[in-house]
């Protein structure tokens, strides 16, 4: 992070204008509203300005700016069409180690405003780092239409019996199931209707009421192939509620980040012939922390039912009766087909696909070939990177012709996306010149053809580079 984002008190404080006309207003205005003692500075300031100043409890001074002029002052913005001047305040209060924004020059600024939704005491702000104020204003105003009016008042709510709360639900980990029933649950809803006295009754009432509840279960979550975006309402969800989070190599950075932030967080990948934690491991992992209360959230790139093995963890905790739930993710052959142009079914070129796992076993792919060779299907093979010459030599040998189309996608919807395309005769060549980067997946048939067409994801010179 560029910026630490921190929400500071300045009820009373004196916070310094140096500019007089509409920006400076507007910079003024969002101190006052947070009680700062304003006090502003330029040789001509606007009467509205003054006046904001003067009710506030600060001054203002037609005048140029003087270093005396920080004296006491917790905050200064710069809000002048001046460089130089800006400059000079800005170097001027981090001499005095005082808060400086400068508007428009982030490189000046030991502090960023950030763009705020007010639903207080609830307040959510929105920072860019000042690369782009405009996106983030973008992104408040999409968050203010779907953040009502009546979540400050359930905010207030809250607050009015969160000491209670904790008095009477000591163990932590309780209280915030308490609180996240609360706040998903009809006292929210009533709160939402605007019945807040019957919401404060109802609250009333699940305190008197409330006893540990077991918390014990499993979230098995496709976290589809890369694309954060790709990610599901439901996925996001339990994402957050989780207390422990175990995850997969091919499970994106950036999407295990969209976790709770305090949630712990175990690495159980797996590479080829290189295992983490063996998958018995992985189970008996699974068994013991949601017998321990744990939310458990074993998130999975994929599907976890499409070569996922979720099945097999899944098992022993149906045998230990430990409740679970399954949310389904966007498999790799959906997504990188899709990102990659190649739809995997078409009138004209394919009335059936197949899944198959390329995953080779003492070098050897026992696998049906002759029903993958038909010439009106799709064949996707997962984890077929190593056994790629394999595939090839067997479905020629099996009756698919040498010229039929090949796509390999490389860390397919990631900003590494990548796609080789070949046919069953030149791919294995191809891969040997290319830099080639697991995981991949690799697509056979005539739909491959459609690529050139439909390719959406990738820029004209990428595609120009494919042979």
């Amino acid at each position: 992070m560029d910026y630490l984002p921190l929400f500071t008190r300045i009820a009373q404080a004196h916070c310094l204008v140096v500019g007089g006309g509409t920006v400076a207003l507007r910079k003024a205005g969002a101190l006052t509203r947070a009680g700062a003692r304003v006090t502003a500075v330029a040789p001509s300031i606007e009467a509205q300005l003054k006046t904001l100043c003067r009710d506030s409890g600060g001054a203002f001074h037609e005048r140029e700016f003087a270093e005396s002029d920080l004296e006491n002052a917790m905050l200064v913005i710069a809000a002048t069409d001046d460089v130089d001047i800006n400059r000079v305040v800005s170097e001027a209060a981090k001499a005095r180690n005082v808060l400086v924004n400068v508007v428009d020059q982030p490189e000046l600024c030991t502090v960023i405003l950030p763009s705020i939704v007010d639903r207080s005491p609830l307040i959510i702000a929105v920072s860019s780092g000042g690369r782009s104020p405009v996106l983030a204003r973008l992104l408040r105003a999409r968050l203010e239409s779907t953040i009502p009016a009546s979540y400050g008042r359930l905010t207030e709510l809250v607050g009015k019996f969160r000491d209670r709360v904790r008095q009477r639900i000591p163990d932590f980990d309780v209280r915030r199931d308490f609180w996240e029933h609360i706040l998903q649950g009809p006292v929210a809803e009533l709160m939402f209707a605007g019945r807040r006295q019957a919401a404060e009754d109802m609250l009333e009432s699940e305190l008197r009421d409330a006893k540990p509840a077991p918390r014990g279960e499993v979230y098995l979550v496709g976290a589809g192939p890369g694309d954060p975006d790709l990610l599901t309402f439901k996925a996001l969800r339990l994402m957050q509620k989780a207390d422990v989070v175990l995850y997969d190599r091919l499970v994106a950075d950036e999407i295990v980040d969209l976790c709770r932030k305090d949630a712990e967080r175990v690495y159980v990948g797996k590479a080829r012939s290189q295992h983490t934690m063996p998958q018995e491991d992985i189970n008996q992992l699974l068994i013991r922390l949601a017998k321990e209360g744990k939310r458990v959230l074993r998130l999975k790139g994929g599907d976890p039912f499409i070569f996922g093995r979720g099945g097999e963890e899944l098992a022993g905790l149906a045998q230990e009766r430990i409740p679970f739930q399954v949310v389904p993710g966007i498999t790799a052959a959906a997504g990188c087909a899709s990102y990659s142009g190649i739809p995997l079914t078409h009138r004209d070129y394919a009335q059936s696909v197949r899944f198959v796992t390329g995953h080779l076993k003492d070098n050897t792919m026992d696998l049906p070939w002759q029903e993958l060779v038909h010439t009106q299907q799709t064949v996707v093979f997962y984890m077929g990177l190593q056994g790629l010459a394999i595939i090839c030599r067997e479905m020629i040998a099996h009756g698919r012709h040498a010229d039929t189309p090949m796509a390999l996608i490389q860390q397919g919807t990631t900003p590494n996306h990548k796609v080789l395309v070949g046919t069953l005769a030149t791919m294995p060549e191809l891969v040997t010149r290319e830099e080639v980067v697991a995981p991949t997946l690799i697509i056979v048939g005539e739909v491959v053809r459609l690529r050139e067409q439909l390719a959406w994801y990738e820029s004209p010179a990428q595609l120009a580079q494919d042979p």
